[in-house]
């Protein structure tokens, strides 16, 4: 990301919305009172944002692409690995994974269970055990990272891949790679649930980007989330961030928060009815203020149209200064995101692709 920056006069962001501003220096707005906007994406590199792909370092249900025969592995398999893991499971989910039918009731609910119970071998310490691995054929990513005697986040990859190994038909391979630059956008790869996040901070902004979603397999829309708690060094990323998340460009939404985990009731507000096609590029604004836990979105269809204000949110406690982050909800889902700006303290609280 380029540290030059450039000054615009609001009249001058509303003629260039849609086209990348120079930037990369992130603070309060100028001495002289015009806001300060700054590119958060360059078309080129993603320099300045984070990914984190939550199937990399842990199990989740949807990476458990054959769950009958993971059940009855886990559940009768004589193999090493199957009776490691076997014995780390809590006796309701052994019963429940002796008795599993893909068309059962709770076939669901099982396999959370038992996500539940494999995350925290993931985590650590290390399940390789040359005799328990004996007769497992480890891909070159995993044999080179397992010489590596790694450690925290790295570790626990490593327990995926071995996971992964030990089971190639039924479990998914994951990557690290959740997002790519693809013909100047930002593109979701559908690798697996998971974020990409700012590598720095913003409390109020006027947040504006070109998007569309190109399709879902199984399909949800695309997401922004906002107020997000970013993870200390060293530590892993929570799911989402225990963000806010809007979702676009018909105004989905969901609090992400610990004690929430829901779709957050009252504290959004859907303002219109307006059925913009996911699939057609939009421009997207969200003014958005940590101070007073709010935020707005506005979306414009077709491009150079004028907006339409479609979210709002207001909840003073959960107001947080902290990255934005775009977020690929599960496995099968393929976004594009560009001209990403954001314009730091805007002196003016409408959102201005409305005018």
């Amino acid at each position: 990301m380029r540290s030059a920056m450039k000054r615009l006069s609001r009249r001058t962001l509303l003629k260039l919305a849609g086209t990348t501003v120079a930037g990369g220096v992130f603070g309060a707005g100028n001495a002289e009172g015009a806001p300060t906007t700054v590119s958060l994406f360059d078309g080129k590199t993603l320099d300045g944002w984070i990914q984190v792909e939550n199937s990399a370092t842990a199990l989740p249900r949807s990476s458990i692409t054959d769950p009958a025969a993971f059940a009855a592995k886990l559940a009768h398999g004589p193999d090493a690995v199957s009776a490691f893991l076997r014995s780390r499971l809590r006796d309701s989910v052994k019963a429940d994974l002796a008795a599993y039918s893909a068309a059962g009731a709770n076939a669901r609910a099982i396999l959370g269970a038992l996500a539940e119970d494999v995350n925290p071998v993931i985590s650590g310490p290390s399940i390789y055990d040359k005799a328990r691995f004996s007769g497992v054929t480890l891909r070159p990513e995993t044999a080179q990272l397992l010489k590596q005697n790694p450690r925290g986040e790295q570790l626990e990859r490593l327990n995926k891949l071995l996971l992964e190994d030990a089971y190639p038909a039924e479990l998914a391979k994951s990557s690290l790679t959740g997002w790519v630059v693809k013909d100047g956008a930002m593109a979701s790869t559908g690798a697996g649930r998971g974020i990409i996040y700012t590598a720095k901070d913003f409390n109020r902004y006027r947040l504006m980007f070109t998007m569309r979603h190109v399709s879902g397999n199984p399909d949800h829309q695309a997401a922004v989330l906002i107020f997000c708690t970013r993870p200390k060094p060293g530590e892993k990323p929570v799911d989402a961030l225990n963000g806010i998340q809007l979702q676009f460009p018909n105004g989905g939404h969901w609090d992400y928060r610990p004690h929430m985990r829901n779709n957050g009731g009252d504290l959004f507000t859907r303002l219109t009815q307006a059925k913009f096609d996911p699939h057609s590029w939009s421009r997207v604004e969200i003014l958005a203020d940590a101070s007073k836990g709010t935020a707005r979105m506005a979306v414009a269809q077709p491009l150079g149209s004028k907006a339409v204000e479609v979210l709002a949110f207001r909840d003073p406690a959960a107001g947080k200064v902290g990255p934005i982050a775009w977020q690929m909800h599960n496995p099968g889902l393929f976004d594009e995101f560009k001209d990403i700006t954001a314009e730091l303290d805007p002196q003016s609280n409408e959102l201005i692709t409305m005018k």
